[in-house]
């Protein structure tokens, strides 16, 4: 892998071809269960919100909505992938960070409150039935988009799962990683010289030659992404990759979220409709 800025993930991706049609969206005003700051700039936040914990399917998101009842602003609401839900509790749990007036907004919600959710929206990851093994590979806040997957795993199935971030602190998913039964969890961070691509490529080489995973999953960082496009390469495996955007709606209705130029007289996939997850062409 060389060191020169690697291309636009997003302008080499294709949709999912799953045949299988996404859940529909709800509109929730969900009551705010637990809200509160997670390491490094990150908030944790818990909401009550059934019908999208009962049909949220892997790698879908939802829209959250800053601004309380009666308030003019933030106008749009902010894509936010879904940490972990459970079903049986009627909760989801978002994980994000805090980085413009939106998100600083949204932090000030507290348990108690009622903050509108809309989801689940887009079109979440497809493991083939004969997965047995499978590698996830996150940076950052993008590790929130995977977690569902290991939440999913099927019995029998090896998962090696990567959480990269700028410091120990800003590692996000490791320890729910191994609450799901990953077989190996494997941190690397910028502080610790351990994240870049071609340390990270001879450490999953090492590990995972013998028996390469068939499925490999990514979302936050497109360096990362095409590293899992190569791996794939010498593999003969597939690689889904979740990608992140700024959305006005998250339902396909405002197209503004396109992934890329295509040429021709046809709109490219949508972020929000036709993704998130999407397959990540050869290298």
């Amino acid at each position: 892998m060389t060191t020169t800025e690697p291309r636009a993930v997003r302008d080499h991706v294709t949709p999912l071809a799953t045949g299988t049609a996404a859940p529909k969206p709800t509109w929730h005003h969900a009551t705010v269960l637990e809200h509160r700051p997670e390491a490094d700039r990150y908030q944790y936040l818990r909401l009550h919100a059934p019908t999208i914990a009962r049909t949220a399917a892997a790698g879908q998101f939802v829209m959250l909505t800053a601004a309380r009842a009666g308030e003019r602003g933030p106008v749009l609401p902010r894509p936010m992938a879904i940490y972990r839900r459970d079903a049986e509790e009627g909760t989801i749990e978002v994980v994000y960070g805090v980085v413009g007036d939106g998100t600083r907004k949204l932090a000030t919600f507290a348990a108690g409150d009622t903050m509108l959710v809309v989801g689940p929206l887009g079109q979440g990851f497809h493991l083939p039935a004969d997965t047995t093994r499978l590698l996830l590979v996150g940076r950052g806040i993008g590790t929130c988009s995977l977690t569902t997957v290991a939440q999913d795993l099927a019995s029998g199935t090896a998962l090696t799962a990567v959480a990269s971030g700028r410091t120990p602190d800003a590692v996000i998913g490791a320890g729910f990683y191994r609450d799901c039964g990953a077989e190996r969890v494997i941190t690397v961070t910028d502080t610790e010289g351990t994240s870049g691509v071609e340390h990270l490529r001879g450490l999953l080489l090492s590990t995972l030659d013998s028996a390469p995973p068939q499925q490999i999953l990514t979302c936050g960082s497109d360096r990362l992404a095409w590293l899992c496009r190569q791996l794939a390469d010498r593999w003969g495996a597939e690689v889904q990759v979740s990608l992140e955007a700024h959305m006005a709606c998250g339902l396909g209705y405002c197209h503004g979220c396109a992934t890329g130029t295509r040429g021709g007289p046809e709109e490219s996939p949508l972020i929000c409709k036709d993704g998130p997850v999407f397959r990540l062409e050869e290298a």
